[in-house]
C-alpha cells in the first residue's frame, strides 16, 4: 500500500525503490506522532513533543562518513578528509540494502535545503523510522502541499537504521555507514539511528554543490536587525562557543542556527528548523529555545525524563551530553519567515579560549580572517576527560571540518572574496577565560561579550581606538563603553604575566604547527598574516 500526496510520476517505484511494505508520503506531524506511538518507537512528552533515544549512537559518526571515487569528483573532494568508497562497494551497498528494506514499511518526506529558490535543492527522504520522517520534516523546508504533486528529487536520502553494513564487501569501515555517491545522487545511511545524519548529509550536499556556483556554504548561524535585512551578521563557531546562545538575540531577527549559504544575493538558511542542544538549557536563560521542549512535533533526543510526568531532565547527562531538541523554525518568535537576509555587515567568528590568552574581541583584515577561518580554533577544557591536565586546542577547519567534501582553500578563498567585495567587517570573539586558563581564570563575562557585540554590530566599535596585538597580529580595541578597560588586555587580567607570556607562546606554536598544512595552497597574503 502507498498513500499520502506525492508526485503520481515519482513515487519510489518509479525509482527502481520496490518490493517495501507500506509506504507513507508526505505525511504531517500528527500522522507521523501516532505511527511513531503505534510501533514503539517512543514516547509523547509535555505539549506534546515527542520523546526518543538513539541507543548506542547518540552523536555523529563522521569516520563512518564515505565518499565514492568516481572520475567526475576525484578531483574536486578533499580526501584526507573524506574516506574513499570504491564505486563496486556502494552499488553492492545499495542492493543490499534494498533486499533489506523489502517487506519492511517506509516513510517518504519531499523535502528542500534552500530557502533561496535559485540555490535550493529537492532532497526525497526514505527512512524506516517514522520519528525519523518527524525530525526532518522540522528540520529542513517544507514544500506547499500543493507543490508536492509535482516534486522531483534532485538528491535521495536513504536512512535505514536496523541495516549492517559489511565492511569488507561495501568497502567501507564498519557496520555502520554513510555514503555519499554525487554521480547517483544517492545518499545511503544504515547502522545508526541518530537523527543528526539525515540533516548533516543535506549540509554536506550544498557544501559540494554551491562553490561551483559561486556562493559560499557556511556552518554558521545568522540574524539581521529588525526590519533591516541589510544589517546581517553571521555567528561562525564549534560546540560550546556560544554559536547559537548569541545569534539568538531577541533585539534582532533570527535567520537560521546552523547552516546559511551566501549568495551574490544574501545570506539564505540551509534549514527549515532549529537542532539545539539541551543540556543545561533553562528557561531563564533561554526562554524561547526553552519553550519549544513543550510544543507538538518537537523531537526530544536522548533526554532523561520522569516515566509519570515526563517532565525533563536538563543536568541529566547519564545518556549523553549532547542530547537535543529539533523544532521548526517558527517556533522561534523573533526568526524570519523568509530566512533571507543581506550580505553579512559583520561577521563573527567564535573561538572559546580555555588558555586564557585571547582578547575578549578583535577586528580581522581579510586575509586575518581566512586565517582563522582555515585555523577553526577553539579548546578543550582540563577535567572534560580522564588524563586531561591543562586545556587541550581543537582546531576544526571552517568550523566544521567533518561537512567539507572540497578542500578548506575553496571556502577559505570564497570567503575572503566575498568580504573584500562586499566590504564585510570580521571579528574574533573569545568565550572562553579571562585572568588565567581554565582552573585558575574564570570565564569570559557574558554581560560583557554581548556589550562587545553590541557595540561591533551597531557601528560604534570601529570608531574607537585600536591596538595591534604583538602575539596575533589582529587589532583590539582599546577602550568600548561598558567593558572594563583591563578586560581588553588579557595579559593585564593574568596575576603572574610572565605565566601569561609562556602561555600565549604555547598558543602561538599551536596555530604555527596548525597552520603548517595550509601553507602549500594559499596565496602570500594570507601566508603574511599567519600566526608564528
Amino acid at each position: 500500500m502507498q498513500t499520502g500526496r506525492v508526485n503520481p510520476n515519482f513515487n519510489l517505484d518509479d525509482q527502481g525503490i520496490k518490493g517495501l511494505g507500506n509506504v507513507y508520503y508526505n505525511q504531517m506531524e500528527p500522522a507521523l506522532i501516532e505511527t511513531a506511538l503505534k510501533r514503539g518507537e517512543g514516547s509523547l512528552g509535555n505539549g506534546g513533543a515527542f520523546l526518543v533515544t538513539t541507543g548506542k549512537f547518540t552523536g555523529r559518526s563522521p569516520k563512518d562518513k564515505h565518499v565514492v571515487m568516481s572520475d567526475s569528483v576525484k578531483d574536486t573532494i578533499w580526501w584526507e578528509n573524506n574516506a574513499e568508497m570504491s564505486e563496486a562497494g556502494f552499488d553492492a551497498l545499495y542492493i543490499d540494502m534494498l533486499a533489506h528494506m523489502e517487506g519492511r514499511d517506509y516513510f517518504v518526506q519531499d523535502l528542500v535545503g534552500g530557502a533561496d529558490p535559485k540555490h535550493a535543492i529537492n532532497v526525497r527522504f526514505v527512512t524506516e523510522l517514522a520519528w525519523h520522517g518527524l525530525f526532518i520534516r522540522n528540520m529542513m523546508r517544507r514544500p506547499d502541499r500543493d507543490q508536492l504533486d509535482d516534486y522531483l528529487a534532485d538528491f535521495t536520502v536513504i536512512n535505514c537504521p536496523s541495516f549492517q553494513a559489511d565492511p569488507k564487501k561495501h568497502n567501507c569501515r564498519s557496520e555502520t555507514v554513510i555514503a555519499m555517491n554525487f554521480d547517483r545522487k544517492l545518499i545511503l545511511i544504515g547502522g545508526t539511528e541518530y537523527a543528526g545524519e539525515n540533516k548533516k548529509s543535506v549540509f554536506s550536499l550544498l557544501n559540494y554543490l554551491l562553490p561551483e556556483k559561486g556562493v559560499m556554504p557556511m556552518h554558521c548561524s545568522a540574524n539581521h536587525a529588525i526590519g533591516n535585512p541589510v544589517d546581517t551578521a553571521i555567528f561562525f563557531g564549534l560546540s560550546g562557543t556560544g554559536k547559537t546562545t548569541l545569534s539568538a538575540d531577541p533585539s534582532r531577527t533570527l535567520i537560521g542556527d546552523d547552516e546559511h549559504g551566501w549568495s551574490d544575493t544574501g545570506t539564505f538558511n540551509f534549514e527549515g528548523g532549529c537542532y539545539a542542544k539541551t543540556i543545561n538549557l533553562s528557561a531563564e536563560a533561554e526562554p524561547e529555545i526553552f519553550a519549544t521542549t513543550e510544543k507538538f512535533g518537537t523531537v526530544i533526543e536522548n533526554m532523561v525524563y520522569d516515566e509519570d510526568t515526563k517532565e525533563l531532565d536538563f543536568e541529566d547527562d547519564s545518556l549523553t551530553a549532547n542530547m537535543r531538541c529539533a523544532y521548526p523554525l517558527h517556533y522561534i518568535s523573533n526568526a524570519s519567515k523568509k530566512a533571507v537576509g543581506g550580505h553579512p555587515k559583520n561577521i563573527i567568528m567564535l573561538t572559546c579560549d580555555a588558555f586564557g590568552t585571547l582578547p575578549p574581541i578583535a577586528r580581522l583584515t581579510p586575509a586575518q580572517a581566512m586565517y582563522h577561518f582555515l585555523s577553526g580554533f577553539t579548546s578543550k577544557v582540563a577535567g572534560t576527560e580522564r588524563g586531561v591536565t591543562e586545556p587541550e586546542p581543537t582546531f576544526s577547519t571552517c568550523f566544521g571540518a567533518p561537512f567539507m567534501p572540497r578542500r578548506p582553500e575553496v571556502y577559505g578563498n570564497l570567503l575572503r572574496e566575498k568580504i573584500a567585495e562586499h566590504g564585510a567587517t570580521c571579528w574574533l570573539v573569545n568565550t572562553g577565560w579571562t585572568g588565567g586558563a581554565y582552573g585558575t581564570g574564570s570565564r569570559m563575562p557574558i554581560r560583557a561579550t554581548r556589550a562587545l557585540l553590541t557595540a561591533a554590530l551597531d557601528g560604534t566599535l570601529t570608531k574607537g581606538d585600536f591596538r595591534v596585538d604583538e602575539n596575533f597580529g589582529f587589532d583590539v580595541p582599546v577602550s568600548v563603553p561598558g567593558v572594563a578597560d583591563i578586560l581588553l588586555d588579557p595579559r593585564r587580567t593574568w596575576d603572574d604575566a610572565e605565566a601569561y607570556d609562556r602561555q600565549v607562546a604555547k598558543l602561538v606554536a599551536m596555530f604555527a604547527d596548525n597552520f603548517e598544512q595550509y601553507l602549500p595552497h594559499i596565496d602570500d597574503e594570507v601566508k603574511a598574516a599567519a600566526i608564528r
